[in-house]
């Protein structure tokens, strides 16, 4: 969870006139949001971009990488981008110099919130870095997959619910199909744990024996699954992987950010399924249950409303 400088001078905030009863969402290119949060009283953003640094010094010695690469390639896209001053000037974003008032209140609540909601989503190729940040009737977002080109949005509370269902939207890029998993799964934790791991070693041949050690301790919806039907189940779990979203929500409100809680989704052949983490009779073990992006909503309210208190 990036860390909110709660000490700067707060930015203008959404409100009135400047938060309109819809959504309202724009694209940035990272210059164009760099200059505005610059415009928005020096509002810190909530992610940092690296500066050049000792890696240009070290890459001289050591030779080029697939990380330095990928940095060179990065910074000179963001080189190449056009003047933001120029450019927000021309879409109407800023007037003489002054940023447009919804936008500066969205980069002001992006800056200094109340609560704040980190999304991570990765499906189809691709992840996406997702931020909101929330304080009285007002929500800020901000979005990303390749950290050149943003979408900052800002919207009442009452339309945060459909929002977050954005978030968790299956990409086209993800077809989906029918899965060998049951809607509704309950293992121990370390059950699942080892079986992931063998699966992702390509140790497959061990989830028979694992399965064996955790003998009618899988659930399905009509109860305990004998052990080829937990092998199934547990080669199913690792096979379908299409991607996943964890969502962290913090209390930035002081000067220390709080984490409260996480959220995590798996993304199956069918589609998402939510994994939590819970105790019986003293024993770790993982519920997994088909939800839709519509739910997350419901998944994240009891973590934000733990938050809030």
């Amino acid at each position: 969870m990036p860390t909110v400088d709660l000490t700067s001078v707060s930015p203008p905030r959404p409100g009135g006139d400047a938060l309109a009863a819809a959504p309202r969402r724009i694209g940035l290119t990272l210059a164009e949001l760099q200059h505005a949060a610059r415009l928005a009283g020096d509002a810190p953003l909530p992610f940092e971009v690296s500066a050049p640094s000792t890696a240009d010094a070290m890459q001289a010695r050591l030779g080029q990488s697939p990380a330095t690469l990928d940095d060179q390639a990065f910074r000179a896209v963001v080189d190449a981008l056009h003047d933001p001053a120029d450019s927000l000037e021309r879409r109407g974003l800023t007037v003489d110099g002054v940023l447009d008032a919804g936008l500066a209140g969205a980069i002001g609540l992006l800056a200094s919130p109340r609560l704040a909601l980190d999304a991570d989503v990765a499906m189809g190729g691709a992840q996406a870095k997702v931020w909101h940040r929330q304080d009285g009737d007002a929500v800020a977002s901000l979005a990303t997959v390749d950290g050149i080109v943003h979408e900052i949005g800002w919207f009442g509370t009452d339309a945060w619910a459909a929002e977050l269902a954005r978030v968790a939207a299956v990409s086209a890029e993800v077809t989906l199909a029918r899965s060998a998993v049951p809607s509704y799964v309950d293992l121990p934790f370390e059950l699942a744990d080892a079986a992931a791991e063998a699966s992702g070693s390509g140790r497959g041949d061990l989830l028979p024996v694992l399965a064996a050690r955790h003998h009618g301790a899988v659930r399905g919806p009509d109860g305990a699954l004998d052990d080829p039907s937990a092998v199934a189940l547990l080669a199913a779990l690792a096979g379908e992987a299409r991607g996943r979203l964890r969502a962290l929500v913090a209390d930035v409100s002081g000067p220390r950010v709080d984490t409260v809680g996480v959220v995590s989704w798996t993304l199956l052949a069918d589609g998402w399924r939510a994994l939590r983490p819970h105790h019986e009779e003293g024993v770790l073990r993982l519920e997994l249950r088909s939800v839709v992006p519509d739910e997350l909503a419901a998944v994240v309210a009891p973590v934000l409303g733990e938050a809030a208190r």
